[in-house]
């Protein structure tokens, strides 16, 4: 028997909006299906999620309003429309974090074109260069303001970045986000949109190295002096570095500090640079969930989501928070210096940060019971875990973070020689030699703190030796004891001290 398409699709046919036709006359269907449905002629505006994106169901709105010769509202004035109600994403600002994490920035009504409302969990991958637009008033609209006029060219993102996007500003409570090709990225991406030549940026001396290079390179280069400070210092002694006549634009903070864990009072930090009329910019990559930047006054916050949010070690990406003021300025130096990641790494970026919460806290409690057995351990002469209580900064820590994540540093004693630590280190089965964290798997990494410091100085000497940064990954934290057990024992083997490990402890 058949049946007619009206009666499978009663939807297509009843009451369907009317087929909109481009300049050369071909219908515009298909493109339809490519954003979403369209919606009222009289629409106000393009409608607006959560966190400030025009997605791609809304967009329609830009394409009503064309048709009907009028044009929607400018980015700061849209309105929401009635669907904001029905989102998940609408109602993610009110819900305890884990939640949040889950459904921030879905919108499944909108991955859908069925009929019946039936739809799918996760966002789909947009793969686009081109965008086509119904008509040339639709394309000027969208040309006026072109990073903020929705879905109008790959380069400016598809509704696959806006999700992840809409996700990470809820995660980190700022108003909006962007998302960039990696943590790198995302650092100098948010420092040009602050500084030009002649200006002044104060960064704490424990920054990641690629952050100090861009500023001692690039930025200087430009005009742009570099002032470095101690994180662990009061807060206070920032003030005479500050420049007269509001030279200083920036100051840049990380915490806890990379490699040696220094726990900066952000909420002070930030008021201080506020009276200097500065904007605060963190890298949070420490963090995600466990520090909310915003709430302690932090203006930017970027996060390597290459890292933990990733959560697989097979992920380039860096994601930029930004408060209402500060948005635009960030927007405009990503699309400036083009560097956009793919649709594909936004969907593994947006999959990973579903699970994040449950990861860190795992990666979390493993840290601590490999990091309090190494201090039972003859041959450390200090472990650095914020979690720890002879951390310096433990207290400032226990009351501005909801935890930590799996990553610390350990300081062997002054006993053992470069050869003796390069054989413990190659003799560990479960951790992996290499550069970066935040995946599921155990890593260690040799490191010279002072070799990336200006102002000041890692302790070493007097019982105080070689240092290894451990990051603790998923796997059972009493085989990773196991681990570095025989590795102890090829490193006091090498060094001559089978045995009879030195027993003077450090000063």
């Amino acid at each position: 028997m058949f049946v007619a398409v009206s009666q499978l699709f009663p939807a297509r046919h009843q009451g369907a909006p009317r087929t909109l036709r481009g300049a050369n006359g071909r219908s515009t269907d298909t493109y339809r299906r490519t954003v979403g449905p369209a919606v009222p002629k009289d629409a106000e505006g393009a409608y607006e999620s959560a966190s400030g994106r025009v997605c791609w169901q809304r967009y329609s709105a830009l394409r009503a309003a064309a048709d009907s010769e009028s044009s929607p509202k400018d980015a700061s004035q849209r309105v929401h429309s009635s669907l904001s109600s029905t989102g998940k994403g609408e109602h993610s600002k009110h819900m305890r974090l884990e939640t949040k994490v889950v459904h921030a920035g879905s919108h499944p009504e909108e991955y859908t074109t069925d009929p019946y409302g039936r739809t799918v969990v996760n966002p789909p991958v947009y793969h686009a260069s081109t965008v086509l637009f119904p008509n040339v008033a639709a394309k000027d609209f969208a040309s006026k303001d072109w990073p903020f006029r929705g879905f109008s060219y790959g380069r400016h993102g598809t509704p696959t970045h806006w999700a992840l996007e809409e996700a990470f500003a809820a995660l980190e409570g700022g108003d909006n986000a962007c998302c960039v090709s990696s943590g790198v990225a995302a650092c100098n991406a948010a420092l040009l949109a602050f500084l030009r030549s002649g200006d002044h940026i104060l960064v704490a001396d424990t920054v990641y190295e690629p952050t100090r290079l861009f500023c001692n390179s690039f930025l200087a280069r430009f005009g742009v002096e570099t002032t470095y400070y101690d994180p662990a210092a009061p807060v206070e002694s920032l003030e005479p570095l500050f420049k007269p006549k509001g030279r200083t634009k920036v100051v840049f903070v990380e915490s806890p500090g990379s490699l040696s864990f220094e726990v900066q009072d952000v909420r002070a930090v930030s008021a201080l640079a506020h009276a200097h009329g500065a904007v605060v910019v963190m890298d949070n990559t420490y963090g995600p969930t466990l520090f909310q930047p915003f709430a302690a006054g932090v203006d930017v916050s970027y996060n390597a989501a290459t890292k933990y949010i990733g959560g697989h070690s097979d992920l380039m990406m860096g994601l930029i928070a930004c408060s209402r003021e500060t948005y635009r300025k960030v927007k405009r130096s990503v699309m400036e210096l083009g560097c956009p990641p793919g649709p594909d790494d936004c969907y593994l970026a947006l999959r990973g940060l579903r699970t994040l919460t449950v990861r860190l806290k795992q990666h979390e409690q493993n840290g601590l019971v490999v990091a309090r057995w190494l201090e039972t351990r003859p041959e450390v002469a200090r472990v650095i875990h914020p979690l720890l209580p002879s951390h310096p900064q433990h207290d400032l820590f226990k009351r501005d973070f909801r935890g930590a994540n799996g990553l610390f540093t350990i300081q062997l004693r002054d006993v053992y020689s470069q050869k003796a630590v390069n054989a413990f280190v190659d003799s560990l089965k479960l951790f992996g030699l290499g550069f970066s964290w935040g995946g599921y798997e155990s890593l260690i990494l040799p490191i010279d703190i002072n070799a990336v410091r200006t102002v000041t100085k890692f302790k070493y000497g007097d019982g105080y030796g070689p240092t290894l940064r451990l990051h603790v990954g998923l796997e059972d934290p009493q085989d990773l004891c196991a681990d570095l057990a025989q590795g102890f024992a090829v490193l006091d083997a090498v060094a001559g001290l089978a045995g009879e490990v030195a027993r003077t402890p450090p000063r």
